[in-house]
């Protein structure tokens, strides 16, 4: 089973760099609890076009169980704006900090 990447986007004026750190410092408790549902990490990501997180999960069915329409309306209502989601399939990926390959989340012998 493939790990699942998802990209949450929300175009909004664009915070500060203080502004941006103190609403993901706020958040991330949260988040790192996710681990126990499947929550393998989570990048804050701001930029010209908007905010919003990338996260990986262990499978599309993690991802799918955090990102409900109920999910969805309570970003809308905290944020002012429904966010979009792209959804990816990792089926290989290079883990250079780990120091392995893995295919469909298991590392590759070898690599």
């Amino acid at each position: 089973m493939a790990p699942c990447i998802v990209v949450c986007h929300f175009q909004l004026p664009v915070p500060t760099e203080a502004q941006f750190i103190d609403i993901a410092r706020r958040s991330a408790p949260m988040f790192r609890q996710l681990g126990e549902r499947g929550l393998i990490s989570k990048d804050y990501v701001r930029g010209e076009g908007g905010a919003g997180g990338v996260y990986v999960w262990e499978s599309r069915a993690a991802a799918e169980a955090w990102f409900t329409e109920a999910k969805l309306a309570e970003y809308t209502q905290i944020f002012g704006a429904r966010p979009t989601l792209t959804w990816y399939d990792a089926h290989l990926t290079v883990d250079n900090k780990a120091g392995q390959v893995r295919i469909n989340g298991q590392p590759v012998a070898g690599s």
